[in-house]
């Protein structure tokens, strides 16, 4: 059974579930396979690396007929790489982390759908003045990055699908069953944003010690902090931070960021990568849901058999 809203019968797709666009483990692959399972599927551009791109873009283009998309980075991505993306033929790019407006005139001149991810009310009102097609709610439960000072998921989508009216809005952040699905249409929105649960199956591109943590840990284990960015010399602007399973460098060094220059944060780049200190795994605190590592394809049928199944029990005569 399709969950039909604003947003499945915008985009052309069955169930209103779709996979983030997560950089260097959201490959052609598990876009395609989200796509075909009647979800969409994201490839994550993230900061527009022209060899990643070049690798997986054409798998999602040649392993699904269905709509898919491609999601980029705004403070690092640069048009070019956007332009080249649309290459391939994706129904949507998905703009987060700043400015999109640079992005427009070409997203635009392609005929795609333009989606921009928010994570405070100020950007979803800038977002919606740029003319997005879909807002992605961003609320802090999730894994990986977003705002420093942002606002949970469960306050945070109400508020934006009144701002938003007509303009279909996905929940996204502290989302990994079909219950989170049902909860964000419950809240307004059209449909939900996963991550996490989807960086946990076959298709991904992720170290298997990565996805054993994630099957392992619970979401009392997460920490919010840069630290890890630091050590890996990627300078994300101010506003935003990264959700991570603990680590012990977060423990080390959270509050003390400033001491994390020249050969410390050389020698804690080193130490990573020989293994002698466990992989950077981002996680949202919904990672207690995930408990195997499924097809994704079959993924998103069990996404929506689980939220049709919630809405059932809160629906008027349930039991």
């Amino acid at each position: 059974m399709a969950l039909t809203t604003s947003f499945t019968r915008l985009v052309g797709v069955r169930q209103p579930i779709v996979s983030a666009p997560m950089a260097f483990s959201a490959g052609g692959e598990l876009a395609a396979a989200v796509s075909r399972g009647g979800g969409f599927g994201f490839v994550g551009g993230g900061f527009g690396v022209r060899d990643w791109l070049e690798r997986e873009l054409p798998i999602v283009a040649h392993s699904t007929r269905e709509p898919w998309g491609v999601g980029f980075v705004c403070w690092a991505a640069d048009v070019a790489g956007v332009e080249y993306a649309l290459e391939f033929g994706p129904a949507a790019v998905l703009l987060s982390f700043g400015d999109p407006t640079p992005f427009l005139q070409p997203i635009r001149r392609a005929g795609v759908l333009l989606m921009i991810q928010v994570t405070d009310l100020t950007e979803a009102r800038q977002a919606l003045d740029a003319g997005a097609d879909v807002i992605v709610v961003q609320g802090t439960e999730s894994g990986g990055h977003g705002a420093r000072r942002g606002r949970s998921t469960l306050p945070f989508v109400p508020a934006v699908v009144d701002m938003a009216g007509d303009t279909p809005v996905l929940a996204a952040g502290g989302i990994a069953d079909g219950r989170g699905v049902a909860a964000a249409l419950v809240l307004g929105a059209a449909g939900a944003l996963l991550g996490t649960r989807f960086q946990a199956t076959a298709e991904a591109i992720v170290d298997p010690a990565i996805t054993k943590a994630i099957v392992e840990s619970q979401g009392g284990q997460t920490a919010r902090s840069s630290v890890l960015d630091i050590v890996k010399g990627v300078d994300w602007p101010e506003k935003y931070d990264g959700r991570s399973l603990a680590h012990p460098y977060i423990d080390r060094w959270h509050g003390r960021e400033a001491e994390l220059t020249g050969e410390t944060r050389q020698a804690a780049r080193a130490e990573m990568a020989s293994g002698a200190v466990p992989p950077a795994v981002w996680a949202g605190e919904a990672v207690d849901l995930i408990g195997d590592l499924p097809s994704a394809e079959d993924l998103v049928a069990t996404l929506a058999a689980e939220a049709e199944q919630a809405l059932d029990r809160v629906r008027p005569g349930a039991g």
